[in-house]
């Protein structure tokens, strides 16, 4: 692993990719600390500290992870990445469903920048929303003060402007990270998030617990959790894949055998960030909404049995709905059929499309229960306990961080392989 890291900074190209996505990346949290126009930062954080202390929202410990400690702060970026998240999977959907977004994903990257500037511009509209709902929760809930020198309106207009722009920034940031970087900006923003979440949560859980022995041993079990999902996540089903020889002109073509990966967890985190929108949609509009019958229903499906268990059905659900999006058996077989390619022993055509459906499920259903599981325990085990360090090491944190790594330190390994250095994979 050392080794491999000290290659990485031999290679001048990968080191400046390197150096350009930590640069960025301390920008952003620059940008974190930066709060608002109009909110005393002081008032703020004794708000704050008073609010969460009464509400104990798992929803809000959660978005405030995801944020690294933004939200709280109320600062410039506390909308964070999720705007973004959201919109591109709102056009992953429609993809399937619009057939100008089918055709333009089609014609490469041409069509793709139209895509991309699509989603740019639902992205400001969910930032807007997102906004809005802040705000009137800082006011309503939190009892966030702002400056009486400034009228109320002039002052929220502001303070909705400065989150929007907020967005678009972070939007613009992982652009760069993903074009002259290394790995996917996107992702080591959210990466950087949970991280800087860590020291102040295992700080906390002292607090709480009254002794360093409590939060070592969840450091310990996080410790062992981490390479079951490591082999996990890079566990795959191959189905293996036959090309027929064939003979055009004096050259012999085909003869080959490949296969095809089928990931264990295919769907990554999406089905988490599907089901907690559903769970948490209620609580959205409880801020936009002062209804009683409203606030009752949020706080029903924020935590609890009832969160439990739609949270765990939903994720499985989600599971098969987004694998079922992102892969097409039917075109797969086709595009076998179209190139020679067979599956030994399944004849060409609907049998290979039943046999590549049957094989998806199987390996599907274990990856949307692990995902569940993931995602719902340490849930459970922070309403039993209220320790803040199983929120900020839990599933859905680790799941991200591990999947982030794996997928950088693949893009770093393709980089060293090139220059002949040995990379971190073995």
């Amino acid at each position: 692993m050392l080794s491999a890291i000290l290659n990485a900074f031999r290679v001048p190209e990968l080191r400046r990719k390197i150096l350009f996505t930590l640069s960025i990346i301390a920008l952003y949290r620059l940008g974190s600390f930066v709060t608002v126009p109009g909110v005393n930062a002081n008032a703020l954080a004794e708000a704050m500290q008073a609010g969460m202390a009464e509400q104990g929202g798992a929803a809000m410990t959660m978005l405030n992870l995801f944020s690294g400690n933004a939200l709280s702060n109320f600062s410039v970026l506390a909308l964070g990445i999720m705007p973004y998240i959201t919109a591109s999977i709102i056009m992953q959907l429609m993809q399937g469903v619009i057939p100008a977004l089918q055709r333009w994903q089609r014609e490469g990257e041409s069509g793709q920048k139209k895509v991309t500037q699509i989603t740019r511009y639902v992205t400001l509209g969910l930032g807007v929303i997102n906004a809005i709902g802040y705000l009137l929760m800082f006011r309503n809930q939190y009892g966030v003060q702002f400056s009486p020198e400034v009228p109320y309106v002039l002052t929220s207009v502001i303070i909705v402007f400065t989150l929007v722009a907020g967005t678009a920034f972070i939007m613009w940031m992982g652009e760069l990270i993903t074009q002259r970087g290394v790995g996917n900006g996107m992702s080591l923003i959210i990466f950087s998030n949970i991280v800087a979440g860590f020291p102040s949560a295992i700080f906390q859980s002292e607090q709480t617990a009254g002794n360093w022995a409590w939060t070592a041993l969840v450091l310990i079990i996080v410790i062992m959790v981490i390479p079951g999902i490591v082999l996990i996540e890079r566990g795959q089903r191959r189905i293996p894949i036959n090309y027929a020889k064939r003979i055009q002109g004096r050259r012999v073509m085909g003869g080959t055998s490949t296969y095809i990966p089928l990931k264990v967890n295919g769907a990554g985190v999406i089905p988490i960030i599907f089901a907690s929108a559903l769970l948490y949609f209620p609580a959205q509009l409880a801020v936009f909404f002062n209804v009683g019958w409203l606030q009752t229903v949020s706080n029903l499906l924020a935590s609890g049995g009832l969160n439990w268990a739609l949270n765990f059905v939903l994720i499985v659900f989600f599971c098969f709905f987004y694998t079922s999006m992102v892969f097409n058996p039917e075109n797969t077989a086709d595009n076998l059929r179209k190139q020679g390619g067979f599956i030994p022993g399944v004849r060409p055509g609907t049998n290979t499309v039943q046999y590549i459906k049957n094989v998806l499920n199987r390996i599907t259903l274990p990856g949307a229960f692990y995902i569940g599981a993931i995602a719902v325990v340490p849930s459970i085990l922070f309403s039993f306990t209220g320790d803040s360090l199983i929120t900020a090491f839990g599933g859905t944190s680790i799941l991200i961080m591990v999947g982030v790594a794996l997928d950088t330190m693949s893009k770093v390994e393709s980089q060293l392989k090139m220059h002949h250095y040995e990379g971190f994979f073995k």
